[in-house]
């Protein structure tokens, strides 16, 4: 039986359960391949940098479910989750992962709208007379 390793991430409103198993780098995203999930290749580079990192792109299948959020939330929640997996399949690996930052979660999330304003921050235009 192959063992599996999890990791959840988390960014902005997603959140991605990230399952990694001994295989040969076949990535799987809500049962799609990465490519058809997401299209641009500076976003998939972000999801695989982990992997590259720790010269496993080929050592591990990946199957995740991401949800919530847009584009880049969810690539970000699942270059998160892929790093904690990774730990948890090696822990030798935390050092070389927490040195790059991809094991802190990203807490930055959408301010609130503030009342009598036009967003969280931005002003109704002020007029004079």
């Amino acid at each position: 039986m192959a063992v599996d390793f999890y990791g959840t991430g988390r960014r902005k409103r997603s959140t991605a359960r990230v399952f990694l198993k001994p295989g040969t780098g076949n990535i799987s995203i809500n049962r799609r391949t990465l490519e058809n999930h997401f299209p641009t290749a500076s976003i998939r580079t972000r999801i695989t940098e982990p992997l590259e990192l720790c010269e496993a792109t080929e050592r591990f299948d990946i199957t995740a479910t991401a949800a919530g959020g847009g584009v880049a939330g969810q690539a970000g929640a699942l270059k998160l989750g892929i790093a904690r997996a990774l730990v948890q399949a090696d822990p030798e690996l935390r050092p070389r992962l927490k040195k790059a930052g991809m094991l802190t979660r990203d807490a930055r999330i959408k301010e609130r709208k503030k009342y009598g304003l036009a967003g969280a921050r931005k002003r109704f235009q002020f007029s004079k007379r």
